[in-house]
């Protein structure tokens, strides 16, 4: 790509160069000629004077002495034989034109440019007395002619070469600027396919490669969260295993003694190892890269319809009213997709497990400004223990439960600022309130819970789930 973009701006610039030296070039060449000619011209008249008032040759040739060409033997006047006493023609200087040229020049009585030997001369007609019809001629040399020319052509050649070096020179440091960018993007995305997650790409170069490389640091920190979360779970349902084996310890500390039993013992034993390890390899290996980051995200209301269509197939089945709410515009919020879908699934999991056939539930979504409220509420039993159903591996019911479902919740909430509370609802179950705070920011309590207040109050004077 580099050496592309050079060769395009070293053509580009060649052409260029080329368009407007050679013209110049031309130009210059015209304007010498027609400066040694004026000049010429010039000369020539100052003989004019002279010529009017005597054609007498001792004071011609003086005359014609003091002028430069004259000096240097490049003038020379013609006079008419009616001009001099005894009828002959005087030519005074060295001349160089033919009689006929002189004669179509008196003939003519205009200024003529005729080509000879060396150069050209340059014929001008004067009138002497009154019918007599002088020329004076200036010999102009060729170099004269070229004067200056050379030194010209050679300045535009330098100007010329001077940009086209400087084109190259600036193409090949944009090609660097662009270059280099994408070389560490590239280099970063097989550190990353190598398992190398702490990779991360500087946000710079050209915009569409900071840009580029702004989606994928946002990946890159996708992929650690992922890994992060998969961690985390297999840590959670390690620990989960603790409490049955505890109790199959006990139970094989009382079988006795015998081949049987201490196989038993030393089954537990192992198992209750491999656990520990489990749980301390997936604590150890947790990523260090913080996730989030630009472009990661998701569309609450949409997600949430996704889940309450699937959700509502199976609550039809078993007779419950389903109610939905606040999902008519889109609400951007700071969660991966996967992530509020496992959340909103596990919640509405444990409607289904912990409520009979037939109770009814609720999802509601309020957008107050710098966070999204979601509210999952039901018209069950309700939790005798709020409390310890929020601490970290608690269940809300220890019977066929795992714990795990609102630590999802929790984890994703905690995530952007917000948190989870749970409370009884309108419906006169159970109500899960998930804040997910919309800047990353924890919300300041205190003007948050005003506003949930009010909101509470309004939803049931309208006699709907509260948000």
């Amino acid at each position: 790509m580099r050496w592309a973009l050079v060769k395009v701006c070293l053509a580009v610039t060649a052409m260029v160069v080329i368009a407007f030296a050679v013209p110049l070039g031309l130009v210059v060449k015209e304007m010498a000629r027609d400066r040694a000619f004026s000049d010429a011209e010039r000369q020539a008249a100052t003989i004019g004077p002279t010529l009017s008032i005597t054609t007498d040759r001792t004071q011609l040739e003086k005359a014609v002495l003091t002028t430069e060409p004259g000096a240097a033997g490049r003038m020379a006047v013609h006079i008419p034989a009616s001009g001099e006493p005894d009828g002959i023609a005087a030519d005074i200087g060295e001349g160089r034109a033919t009689p006929g040229e002189l004669e179509a020049v008196r003939v003519s009585g205009r200024a003529t440019i005729i080509g000879v030997t060396g150069g050209s001369v340059l014929l001008q007609p004067t009138a002497v007395g009154p019918r007599g019809i002088a020329v004076v001629e200036v010999f102009v040399p060729e170099a004269a002619v070229s004067h200056g020319v050379t030194t010209a052509w050679l300045m535009l050649a330098a100007v010329g070469v001077a940009l086209i070096v400087g084109s190259v020179a600036v193409a090949d440091r944009l090609g660097v600027r662009m270059v280099g960018p994408a070389r560490r993007l590239a280099g970063a995305a097989h550190d990353l396919g190598e398992g190398r997650l702490g990779t991360r790409v500087p946000e710079e170069g050209p915009d569409e490669l900071r840009s580029a490389a702004v989606a994928f640091n946002s990946m890159a920190d996708q992929v650690v969260q992922l890994l992060a979360n998969e961690r985390e779970l297999a840590a959670d349902l390690s620990h989960r295993l603790r409490t049955p084996l505890t109790v199959l310890r006990l139970n094989a500390a009382s079988l006795g003694e015998g081949p049987a039993a201490e196989q038993t013992r030393a089954a537990v034993e192992q198992l209750e190892r491999e656990v520990d390890t489990i749980i301390r390899t997936a604590r150890e290996q947790r990523p260090q890269t913080q996730p989030g980051g630009p472009g990661a995200g998701c569309d609450a209301s949409e997600v949430i319809r996704e889940r309450m269509a699937f959700w509502s197939a199976l609550a039809e089945d078993e007779g419950r009213e389903v109610r939905l709410a606040g999902v008519d515009r889109t609400v951007r919020i700071p969660v991966a997709r996967p992530e509020l879908a496992a959340a909103l699934d596990a919640l509405l999991g444990n409607v289904f497990r912990h409520t009979p056939e037939g109770t009814a539930f609720a999802v509601d979504v309020h957008h107050s400004g710098d966070a999204v409220i979601v509210l999952v509420s039901d018209a069950g039993g309700g939790i005798a223990d709020p409390k310890a159903a929020l601490a970290r591996g608690g269940a809300r019911d220890a019977v066929g439960s795992t714990g795990l479902g609102l630590d999802i919740v929790r984890r994703v909430a905690e995530s952007t600022g917000g948190d989870v509370r749970i409370g009884r609802s309108v419906l006169g179950g159970t109500e899960v309130r998930v804040w997910i705070g919309q800047d990353g920011q924890r919300p300041r309590g205190g003007g948050r819970g005003h506003r949930v207040g009010r909101q509470r109050r309004r939803l049931r004077r309208a006699g709907r789930p509260n948000l």
